[in-house]
């Protein structure tokens, strides 16, 4: 599935002239020319850092109304637009919706990875709708169809 990646989202307008403010989930938006924002294709001019993360200038927002009506919109490009990985790496989005392996019987689905400061955390729902997080690094197996967890992780 080519699934939308979101890179940032609109915080609120940057001055008077149509400029975004932007909390980035990527290091750099610079190689994305153009970004979907809700339906709504946006052309990358600019970009630059800025407090609490990015400020963004796109060809299409010229105002600071046009700039604040963005506010909340996430800022996504398709999966295929992102760079190929090494072996051994992965994306998030790669992840999600995968299937949890426990000693060859599937214990639930990968909904959320996040990151706390020390690695990478899977979040796995679990048949009974509870959720449990296991660290990526020492007890997950990434397989391109599912993840294989680490029996001594689990409760």
């Amino acid at each position: 599935m080519d699934r939308p990646v979101t890179l940032a989202a609109v915080i609120g307008a940057h001055g008077v002239k149509g400029e975004v403010r932007l909390k980035l989930f990527t290091d750099d938006l610079k190689p994305y020319s153009t970004l979907d924002a809700a339906g709504r294709a946006l052309t990358l001019k600019s970009v630059r850092p800025g407090s609490n993360g990015a400020v963004a200038r796109f060809a299409e927002i010229e105002t600071r109304d046009a700039a604040e009506a963005l506010r909340g919109t996430p800022l996504t490009v398709p999966r295929s637009a992102l760079p190929a990985l090494d072996d051994g790496e992965y994306y998030h989005v790669d992840l999600i919706g995968l299937p949890c392996i426990v000693d060859g019987a599937a214990i639930g689905t990968a909904v959320a990875v996040e990151n706390f400061g020390a690695g990478d955390i899977i979040e796995i729902e679990k048949a009974d709708g509870k959720r449990l997080m296991v660290p990526i690094a020492v007890a997950v197996t990434v397989e391109a169809d599912r993840l294989l967890i680490d029996p001594d992780f689990i409760d």
